[in-house]
């Protein structure tokens, strides 16, 4: 009677174990692929900046220009 109750308490940390291991290893897996699609957006964002960035610039220039010509 001893042993089997022994049994089934380490069976249950058994199971326990395995459950907190399979959570440790999804959330490894997420982090990482929350780190790669940062590195890949970073990226994709850095050119939308710069896009931006120099259709603002052309969008100043013609309005200084417009302004100078007295439009």
């Amino acid at each position: 009677m001893e042993e089997q109750r022994i049994e089934k308490i380490a069976a249950g940390a058994v199971n326990i174990t395995k459950v907190l291991i399979i959570i440790y290893l999804g959330l490894v897996e997420v982090f990482k692929i929350g780190k790669l699609l940062k590195e890949k957006l970073d990226t994709e964002f850095d050119i939308s900046r710069k896009w931006a960035s120099r259709a603002y610039s052309i969008l100043k220039k013609r309005q200084a220009e417009r302004k100078v010509a007295g439009v």
